[in-house]
């Protein structure tokens, strides 16, 4: 492995040989590129993680951001980083060629960036200037598209999203920032927004900021916000920029991690004089602001991805090098030869669970994305209506299950280190500091788990529940008789059979009242969604790689009931022992993992609710 950030021959297994990404290629939408500008591009992206991001990771967090007079200076490792990712196009790569995007699916530009989330304080900010340029581009009028979108796809010009407030948080709709009507038909921002990721930097030479406000008069609640460009300089009618916009940094919030994010206090119009337009419609800021967010929720299920992607790899070969007691069939010998960590099952036991829990995230968070190109390139409706709703289905997911299992599989990284883990010598610790904030940004997990307990599952009348687990039982019947794989199969039969019960729970719930039932276990319900997706993921690599397996012992005359020959196979052959690795990481996860859903399932169906029914004062004295 040339590279501890991402196993590239897993990123590619995933790509070509589990989804066969380059059948995108077939579409009308995707057909002038091909398998073999993926693979370049993919090539180009671990060249410059390697080369330019990664490098940039323990200097940056031990620098941080600072605010003087006013402005931010970020680390000064970003800049020349910044300045080659904008050049090189990786801050457009999905965004449509006739605004100067390249038009590549989503799923390459997912699989791109699994090479440079990993330093999310980096990553944030060409992102967020590409979520917020695709924004406009959707929503934003011709005029504004001619004024920001070139130089925000260039990376000339960053962006934000400016949602949170104080006393608002996750009740967006709370929020009291607002938005005065002038005569000419712009607007006056008043307001404080918090949290806001690269609220200011100096990378780029302007900042455009998409900020949720509501216009005076305007009713209450979700309903009455409208959405505003609010740009840091002004822009001149020619395009040149003009005076500092009227809002202030007040401060750089003091994080647990990712330190060299800029995470901002900005006071918006304390002098009255805060320029804003309005972007689409007004009080349609809620339904605009969410494509951005949605897009952000993918983004953060990625750092989680990435986040143990990188803590994985660090360890394994840590494990791999650390010498430490000797081996199980040599404990009572205390002049045994010290082996490596590795060679101990607990520690087997933690690389085992990280590296199952690694791949069927990584598969999870390609996959969502395919099916939404799939969805973009369809030509039919049935088609657009099959894959947009396993999108949808699977979005709340990819963003907490993978943000939560990403933070521990950190943990689980740094107890491989033993103590040396838990001090800053060894990288594993940023890496934990890092990855916490992904489970709290764009709506914590409790709330995307009320998002698809509350309102996902039922979509369509529950039809794009019920597409997912015609793909799950797809799976299941292509690979149940196969002798290697049938006892797996059979296990995530019962899986997948559990989930639909626990779906219909749920509406009957519904319908008897009992609504506080699903709301109170929504998170639980999640997680447990989560572990059956991946099982099913899993199920699905070790089908493929099984086959390939066995086309490999076939060539090389080795049986594959004959243990000790293919032992021998795998000692020698890398691609024997990948393969064979994916079926191991399957049996483990659906043998170990999966059977936590049993508990539960007991816990949901026993309808307690004592989370609810404790009184406040009970939970201390």
């Amino acid at each position: 492995m040339a590279n501890l950030i991402v196993d590239e021959r897993d990123q590619q297994f995933v790509l070509f040989e589990m989804l066969k990404a380059e059948e995108l290629c077939n579409l009308p939408r995707y057909a002038e590129f091909s398998q073999d500008l993926f693979e370049m591009i993919l090539s180009e992206a671990q060249k410059f993680a390697v080369e330019e991001i990664f490098p940039t990771l323990e200097e940056s967090d031990k620098q941080g951001c600072t605010l003087v007079d006013g402005q931010v200076h970020v680390p000064e490792c970003f800049h020349r980083p910044y300045k080659l990712f904008c050049e090189s196009g990786w801050n457009c790569m999905s965004l449509p060629q006739d605004i100067g995007g390249q038009g590549l699916p989503f799923l390459m530009r997912i699989a791109a960036h699994d090479w440079f989330v990993h330093n999310f304080a980096f990553v944030s900010y060409p992102g967020l200037g590409e979520g917020a340029a695709h924004l406009i581009e959707v929503y934003g009028s011709q005029e504004q598209k001619d004024r920001y979108l070139p130089k925000m796809i260039s990376g000339q010009w960053g962006g934000t999203m400016c949602l949170t407030e104080p006393g608002a948080g996750t009740d967006v709709g709370n929020l009291s920032t607002r938005a005065i009507r002038q005569s000419d038909g712009t607007f006056r921002i008043q307001g404080t927004k918090i949290f806001i990721t690269g609220g200011d930097q100096d990378l780029s030479e302007n900042i455009i900021h998409p900020v949720l406000a509501r216009i005076e008069g305007d009713p209450a609640g979700t309903k009455g916000i409208s959405i505003f460009l609010v740009p840091k300089f002004l822009v001149n009618e020619d395009g040149s920029l003009g005076k500092r916009n009227d809002f202030e940094i007040a401060k750089i919030e003091e994080k647990m991690g990712i330190h060299g994010s800029s995470t901002c206090l900005i006071n918006f119009g304390d002098n009255g004089s805060c320029h804003a337009e309005l972007l689409g419609e007004e009080r349609q800021g809620m339904k605009i602001m969410f494509q951005m967010m949605n897009e952000a929720r993918i983004a953060t299920g990625l750092q989680g991805v990435t986040s143990a992607s990188i803590a994985y790899l660090h360890a394994l070969q840590y494990t791999k090098e650390r010498l430490q007691g000797s081996s199980l069939m040599d404990f009572k010998n205390p002049e045994a030869p010290r082996v490596a960590i590795i060679e101990h099952p607990d520690v087997r036991r933690m690389l085992l669970w990280m590296k199952s829990n690694v791949e069927s995230m990584r598969a999870l968070m390609y996959y969502a994305t395919i099916c939404g190109d799939r969805a973009s390139a369809a030509s039919d409706e049935a088609e657009l209506e099959k894959w947009l709703g396993i999108f949808e289905i699977l979005t709340p997911i990819v963003k907490a299950y993978c943000t939560d299992i990403g933070f521990k599989v950190t943990e689980t990284a740094m107890q491989c280190y033993g103590g040396y883990g838990f001090c800053s010598e060894y990288p594993v610790e940023q890496f934990m500091r890092d990855e916490k904030i992904a489970s709290i940004y764009e709506g914590t997990n409790g709330i995307q788990a009320l998002d698809l307990v509350g309102r996902k599952l039922g979509m369509k009348k529950g039809t794009y529940f019920m597409y997912l687990l015609g793909e799950m039982n797809a799976t299941v019947a292509r690979y149940k008789d196969n002798p290697a794989l049938k006892g797996l199969a059979d296990d995530m039969q019962g899986g997948i059979n559990a989930l639909a019960e626990m779906g219909l729970f749920f509406g009957s719930c519904a319908k008897a009242g009992k609504f506080l039932v699903p709301v109170g276990n929504a998170y639980p319900f999640l997680m447990m969604m989560g572990k059956i997706i991946s099982a099913w993921l899993l199920l699905w690599q070790a089908g493929v790689a099984q086959e390939k397996l066995s086309a490999l012992c076939s060539t090389k005359a080795v049986s594959l009931d004959d243990p000790a020959g293919l032992t021998r196979l795998i000692k020698e052959n890398k691609d024997a022992a990948f393969y064979d690795g994916k079926v191991k990481a399957a049996r483990y996860f659906i043998k170990h993992v999966l059977p936590e859903i049993e508990g539960t399932i007991r816990s949901i169906k026993s309808e307690d609710l004592s989370m609810i029914e404790i009184a406040q004062e009970s939970f201390a004295s």
